[in-house]
């Protein structure tokens, strides 16, 4: 019997969740796609550098497709995109080719993002880039500002802060910028560009956020200085990057959503293998294991100078805690499924600091907590985050993702342990990150 029911509706997917009068639990081993970030990043990397980068593991979503598509019409020579190897010819840094049309992201905020930084330094290239109706609704400013600082030439809608953005490549000049936020993108961004400066490009964060981008441009041959103390890494312009051999792990945003599944239905457990487990990224492993989850870190190494482990988790009562400060950007994208974890736990759960979510694919703190509610739970939306009164279970209901595949995913795991029938709208956003997710559902299910 399957409890699953994923069908087409007016060119979008719901999904029927209806665990009513079923004894569930899921059960098995899983492999979870390649990280997202880590494949943006091979990709961007494999394009600009001098000859030949061969990917394995590389996310099959929406968002790696996207930013694919941008540097093959920059020239770059990428082939078909599939799991088990991904080869891309590189062009040399600076060589990128002025594209005969606009470049689309998507629904990617990394694709554009970390794409301005490397065509805002291309002297004498124009470029336009934009996206779909989210993407173009999504602040661009954040980039951009440290960009202009840099004398870079960007233009857009909104004063300069949104997409349609036309490029002027140009010159630019390093810097020293001092981030308000702690944000990989926006790190990433000016890293990139300052690759075609003369001389040494720094970005101070207030914490340090994810290093995805410093680790793999070490590994093909940029001088990268960190330093630990003042949040702060230096680039280095012009360097000279070579094609390397990169593996994805599994990507520790998509492995949460079995973390808490494995935690919250009952006599559960589950195996995730090869997971990155970057201390930059962790921070779902310890706010899991404040809350009481039982989780263990198996078989643990080191791929293509990232850390890695198979993870298991299994059943285990939850209580509630606080999510705030120094952790949020360590578990930003992780936020929705720990909202589902947090209505299962005993005791009221608060988000803080956490208001960078109501600029992703979604407002992803306002549609948790509507959806959440329409389903039974009594969650209350502050500023910057939650406050999520738990263990008062879920009735079920009609719920919707919004098109943002987090919430897609999460309002799953959180359907499992309704009482009722859920029906998701537009349930097929999960594919962004993970396609395959509802197949992988349905293969650790046991009734």
């Amino acid at each position: 019997m399957s409890i699953l029911t994923l069908k087409p509706l007016n060119d979008h997917h719901d999904l029927l969740i209806a665990p009513v009068g079923a004894t569930l639990s899921l059960q098995g081993t899983i492999a979870i796609p390649g990280d997202k970030s880590i494949s943006h990043r091979a990709l961007m990397l494999g394009a600009i550098a001098q000859g030949e980068t061969r990917v394995k593991g590389l996310l099959l979503g929406e968002d790696p497709r996207s930013t694919a598509a941008c540097f093959r019409a920059m020239g770059v020579g990428i082939s078909e995109l599939n799991s088990d190897r991904v080869i891309i010819t590189g062009c040399g840094l600076g060589n990128l080719q002025e594209p005969a049309d606009i470049l689309d992201a998507g629904n990617s905020g990394t694709t554009i993002r970390l794409m301005l930084g490397l065509l805002a330094s291309h002297p004498n290239s124009f470029f336009t880039v934009t996206g779909d109706n989210s993407l173009r609704s999504r602040p661009m400013s954040r980039v951009i500002k440290p960009l202009h600082s840099m004398g870079a030439q960007i233009q857009g809608r909104k004063n300069h802060t949104l997409a349609p953005l036309a490029i002027q490549g140009r010159q630019l000049q390093p810097i020293h910028y001092h981030s308000p936020i702690a944000s990989a993108q926006v790190k990433s961004c000016i890293l990139l560009a300052g690759l075609m400066t003369e001389g040494k490009t720094t970005v101070t964060e207030p914490i340090l956020s994810r290093d995805h981008s410093e680790r793999m441009l070490k590994a093909f041959g940029a001088e990268i200085e960190i330093d630990q103390e003042t949040h702060s890494v230096t680039v280095t312009g012009h360097p000279t990057l070579i094609g390397q051999e990169v593996i994805v792990p599994g990507d520790i945003s998509s492995a949460a959503f079995w973390l808490v599944a494995g935690s919250i239905v009952p006599d559960s457990e589950i195996l995730i293998t090869n997971v990155g487990i970057n201390p930059t990224r962790t921070g779902i492993l310890e706010v899991l294991e404040d809350m009481g989850a039982n989780i263990t870190l198996e078989n643990q190494r080191i791929a293509t100078g990232e850390p890695v482990a198979d993870i298991r988790v299994k059943h285990s009562p939850l209580k509630a805690t606080t999510i705030a400060g120094e952790i949020i950007p360590r578990l930003i994208d992780e936020i929705p499924i720990l909202a589902v974890a947090a209505v299962f736990a005993e005791g009221t759960t608060i988000i803080k600091d956490a208001e960078e979510l109501r600029v992703k694919e979604s407002d992803r703190l306002a549609v948790m907590a509507t959806q959440l509610n329409k389903m039974g739970a009594k969650v209350v939306e502050l500023p910057d985050g939650l406050e999520i009164t738990g263990g008062t279970g879920l009735k079920g209901g009609e719920v919707d993702s919004d098109t943002d595949h987090r919430i897609a995913m999460s309002l799953a795991i959180a359907a499992l342990n309704a009482e009722q029938s859920t029906l998701i709208h537009r349930a097929e956003a999960a594919s962004v990150s993970y396609p395959g997710f509802f197949t992988s559902l349905e293969s650790l299910l046991r009734i």
